[in-house]
């Protein structure tokens, strides 16, 4: 009978695991504008360093650093800080490109430096609304989804690349 009780209690316990997984989410951690902002993994692919040289594109809009050859793609390289109205800055040897993809469209985002890959519970997430963070910082609350309130006090800014580079107007443009 006590190793039915133990049984069921397993089960408890693995169900109340699995209830709390469900409630957090893997973040990538990354340094932009002197503010820490977090992407939800499933959408990263990789993370490349900088090349050299990012071919320029003409006519591209002035956010658009140009295009690199990633294994035989060419991918556009966006840079946050320029479309958030922040000025053009040299690249840093922390700096990374987080290559992203959203509803089927790959392209890279210049960030300033990564740090972390980390699993944040929801309920230390504020949304963008509700935040003085996002509302004080110098990222645009259009481009925010909500502001993770860290235990060692970080703030982690997460971004929407959706609206940021307004991905969902592009699409509509193609159908």
């Amino acid at each position: 009978m006590s190793e039915a009780v133990a049984e069921a209690a397993k089960k408890r316990t693995e169900k109340s695991d699995n209830a709390a997984m469900e409630n957090e989410r893997t973040l990538l951690v990354f340094d932009l504008v002197g503010e820490h902002c977090g992407l939800d993994v499933s959408i990263v692919r990789e993370i490349v360093h900088v090349p050299p040289r990012i071919t320029r594109v003409p006519n591209a809009p002035h956010y658009v650093r140009g295009v690199i050859n990633l294994r035989g793609t060419v991918i556009p390289v966006l840079d946050c800080a320029l479309k958030m109205g922040s000025s053009y800055t040299d690249n840093t040897s922390e700096s990374r490109i987080v290559v992203a993809e959203l509803e089927g469209i790959q392209f890279g985002v210049l960030v300033d430096a990564v740090r972390e890959v980390r699993t944040v519970a929801d309920s230390l997430i504020e949304a963008a609304d509700n935040s003085d963070k996002a509302k004080s910082g110098s990222i645009g609350t259009d481009y925010v989804t909500g502001v993770a309130k860290m235990e060692d006090g970080r703030l982690i800014v997460l971004l929407d690349l959706a609206a940021l580079f307004e991905i969902n107007e592009l699409l509509e443009e193609e159908a």
